[in-house]
């Protein structure tokens, strides 16, 4: 088996706790930790730019950090392109919020990564930069929309960073690249100063939210991120409960496409974990018909609106999931698509009274070949259906890195929770990776 993060006694390829141990422990200091990440070559083409000046981090519980953010959320001064030769915002003149929770705790911002046109696309590639390959194997895919992200992360170019996700986005790329990336609930990050602007109803759907190597990682970036801001239309004043794994029911759900090697891990996964039952929900299918019609259909005169300023300027990335005929949606159609969404979302919560977590897979099928759209059957729909529901529905999810497929691709397991209960998939996450061990699981 093949070590996960192997640091080969590189100190920028060691998870984001180790690292600000050794700053603790004077074992090297941020500049040195900046310089190692600096000197990484961005083979994979993860970045949009890379800044060139090292600021010394204040002190605080993320103090010489090096992280990167999506190139959606707004950083002062900078424009944020999300992947797009149309000026889709003004330079900002304040960071987005996000991005300042982790500057105020000590961290450093190394740059800004890559996105599809208007992160409306499962590739990262655009007019802009380019493509975004996959460090495991450069003639596929990152993913998208964060998969610039998660890039860099896996590359050891980053030690973590910020993702945005309104249908996968996050956690796509995270299993692609054999990292972890938490979805959060909307409005527990700030995604205040977010690229397109976060709010009803787009924010049913898109969040901010943490992407590291491991588990442990993430609850150190979210544990600095989550917190109440009143511009956020979707944040509200929340304490976490207390909990516990012991006695913890856990459901596993079989019914969503998958490849066979896809379905062996999920089965490990719950294996490892024990205590686990099979899960099913009828609603899974119209969720995802559902989040269909607010990420695409509804989103859809806007996108043309743009594009048809200037058709020369336009990505595929950006043009492929335009509706065809054109999309008319009236008002009629979103109240009755929102009462949908409502009915969906108390069903579901109603069956995980007593079974709080959810196991599923994170995608139907590993990294994938640029434009490439079936896999023995599972389109691409298909392969998605699995984490567009759980956007509209509004719930958190977690992608942990598990397996290494017969090609020697990542594969991860995804994690759903109820509303607010970040901290207990966290929790779970962690003990899934402990189960794990330091490599990723073989499948036989």
């Amino acid at each position: 088996m093949l070590p996960l993060f192997e640091s080969n006694g590189e100190v920028h390829q060691l998870p984001l706790h180790h690292q600000l141990a050794g700053i603790r422990e004077k074992q090297w200091s941020p500049r040195e930790l900046w310089q190692a990440h600096r000197q990484e070559p961005d083979l994979c083409n993860a970045f949009v730019s890379r800044f060139d000046d090292f600021v010394e981090p204040p002190p605080g519980p993320l103090h010489g950090a090096m992280l990167t953010v999506k190139d959606s959320l707004h950083l002062a001064g900078l424009p944020t392109s999300c992947g797009s030769r149309y000026p889709l915002a003004p330079r900002p003149a304040r960071d987005a919020a996000a991005v300042a929770k982790l500057k105020a705790a000590g961290a450093t911002i190394l740059g800004k990564t890559n996105c599809p046109e208007f992160l409306a696309n499962y590739e990262t590639d655009n007019a802009l930069t380019g493509f975004t390959a996959n460090p495991w194997d450069r003639s596929r895919s990152a993913g998208g929309s964060s998969g610039g992200e998660a890039a860099a992360i896996a590359s050891g170019l980053s030690a973590g960073g910020l993702g945005s996700d309104g249908g996968g986005s996050i956690r796509l790329p995270a299993h692609f690249c054999g990292i972890a990336g938490l979805k959060p609930t909307p409005g527990r990050v700030s995604a205040v100063g977010h690229v397109p602007e976060i709010a009803h109803p787009g924010g049913l759907l898109g969040v901010v939210g943490p992407m590291a190597r491991c588990v442990a990682d993430l609850r150190l970036l979210f544990d600095v991120l989550a917190g109440y801001d009143p511009a956020d239309p979707f944040s509200v004043p929340f304490t976490p409960r207390p909990f516990s794994l012991r006695g913890l029911r856990i459901g596993v759900v079989e019914s969503f496409p998958m490849s066979p090697e896809t379905a062996a891990a999920l089965r490990l996964a719950a294996d490892l974990l024990g205590g686990t039952e099979i899960f099913s929900f009828s609603g899974f299918v119209s969720s995802s018909a559902c989040w269909h019609f607010f990420f695409n259909v509804l989103t859809d005169p806007f996108k043309r609106e743009i594009i048809a300023t200037n058709p020369d300027l336009a990505h595929w990335t950006g043009r492929e999931l335009l509706i065809e005929p054109p999309a008319q949606p009236s008002g009629v159609e979103v109240v009755k698509q929102l009462a949908l969404r409502d009915k969906l979302r108390a069903a579901l919560l109603r069956q995980m009274e007593d079974v709080p977590v959810l196991l599923a897979p994170a995608c139907a099928v590993t990294a994938f070949r640029p434009r490439e759209r079936n896999w023995n059957g599972i389109t691409l729909a298909d392969a998605m259906s699995c984490l567009t529901p759980f956007n509209l529905l509004g719930m958190p999810a977690l992608t942990v890195p598990f397996a290494l497929s017969s090609e020697g691709l990542p594969l991860g397991v995804q994690l759903i929770g109820r509303p607010y209960t970040e901290e207990l998939l966290l929790a779970v996450g962690e003990q899934l990776e402990e189960l794990r061990g330091l490599d990723l699981c073989e499948l036989s």
